[in-house]
């Protein structure tokens, strides 16, 4: 049911997976796959729910949606594609599932990229899902979603992000969002976890300096951790690979290659 699409190359023993956030599909990496494909094998998956993981509406996703069910998904996904080990790279919500899926399986983890990483919910985020909550039912999902894109994404040059997610997140159906977002109530205890335990997998966050909400988490985080590292992009809000693609993919490439060397 999840669905995935494998692009091999001969060259290469490595693979890298991509993980996306939640309202997205795998084609948020479209600005990264021409690169990526030089150097590595790549696996691009929808997450449940989302792209073409669209459930049959007989046969929907109907057991609750956890952390650990979600990263089940991604786990069974390289099992059946014989990966035994792999650099992840997310995007927003994506980097808590990579981080979950390495507090659970690290021997399947080479390295994690995380993109406009969420370590921490500040006020203002938390006011946020509190308003979603209350208002989950009630309202059209998608004025929600709208709402949320723009408090994240609020400059002008976040616009083509901020647009691009609005579009995937129209494929979802209005019980899947709200599957999605009952995941709110397990983020604070999981986040504060992520943030003491120190995993020691080689860990790149890219972030953007604009990206007000999550950045100064995640500057925390990564003095606090040994092999974390930080590369903040200028001119650049949360999704910092379509925003800043050619920073992006040459900055993760190069750390891939120099860990590869190593």
């Amino acid at each position: 049911m999840i669905h995935y699409t494998v692009y091999p190359n001969a060259q290469s023993d490595e693979w890298v997976t991509f993980v996306h956030g939640a309202g997205g599909s795998s084609t948020i990496w479209f600005k990264q796959l021409r690169d990526f494909k030089k150097h590595f094998n790549i696996l691009l998956l929808d997450l449940r729910g989302h792209g073409n993981s669209q459930p049959n509406l007989k046969e929907a996703f109907n057991d609750k949606y956890t952390f650990d069910s979600i990263t089940d998904d991604i786990v069974e996904v390289i099992n059946h594609e014989s990966i035994e080990k792999s650099h992840f790279i997310g995007i927003s919500l994506g980097t808590i599932l990579i981080r979950n899926l390495a507090e659970r399986y690290p021997d399947r983890v080479q390295s994690m990229i995380m993109g406009g990483a969420i370590l921490k919910l500040n006020f203002r985020s938390q006011v946020l899902m509190r308003l979603g909550v209350l208002f989950k039912s009630v309202v059209p999902y998608l004025w929600l979603y709208k709402f949320f894109a723009f408090v994240i994404m609020p400059n002008k040059n976040h616009r083509e992000s901020r647009s691009l997610f609005v579009r995937e997140a129209k494929k979802l159906y209005q019980k899947e969002f709200i599957r999605w977002f009952r995941l709110t109530s397990e983020i604070n205890p999981l986040l504060r976890f992520f943030r003491s335990v120190d995993i020691k997998i080689p860990t790149l966050y890219v972030m953007g300096e604009e990206d007000y909400l999550f950045l100064p988490s995640v500057q925390k985080v990564v003095n606090a951790h040994q092999v974390s590292s930080l590369h903040v992009i200028e001119n650049c809000g949360h999704v910092v690979n379509v925003e800043q693609p050619t920073v992006f993919n040459e900055t993760v490439i190069s750390y891939l290659n120099g860990l590869s060397r190593s």
